[in-house]
């Protein structure tokens, strides 16, 4: 990942980038995400696991990173005997795309006010007449 802004915006940056850049997901988070996106149905944790062809415990971690993200929903189904699992389905991706958008918004006027106190601390003129004030 490119340490400065500057280099951040002089590489080509992907769709798929997005969720890295965003959120910090990962590899396996973005494949899991894309095997949701791929089903025609919500999936279970094991269903994920066997679409990424990793350990259930391995997808399981993954999977709540995309719920912490908002990325993906949860939804308890259950047995008519008793008990009950879960099945994961995408989030609408225009929801997704106007949660991002927000972000970044509050991000630009963060960094908006960051860049007015650098140059209130460290204006010339502003400097020298404190001092000579």
């Amino acid at each position: 990942m490119p340490d400065s802004m500057s280099e951040q915006l002089q590489r080509d940056m992907e769709c798929e980038g997005l969720l890295e850049c965003f959120h910090g997901l990962k590899q396996l988070d973005k494949a899991c995400f894309r095997a949701l996106v791929e089903a025609n149905e919500p999936l279970t944790v094991d269903e994920i696991a066997a679409a990424v062809d990793r350990e259930r415990s391995t997808a399981y971690r993954s999977v709540q990173r995309l719920l912490q993200t908002g990325f993906i929903g949860k939804e308890q189904v259950n047995y008519e005997q008793g008990g009950y699992y879960h099945v994961y389905s995408p989030t609408d991706p225009s929801k997704i795309a106007d949660d991002m958008q927000r972000m970044l918004n509050d991000w630009y006027a963060k960094m908006g006010q960051l860049i007015q106190e650098f140059e209130d601390k460290y204006d010339p003129v502003e400097t020298n007449a404190a001092a000579e004030g």
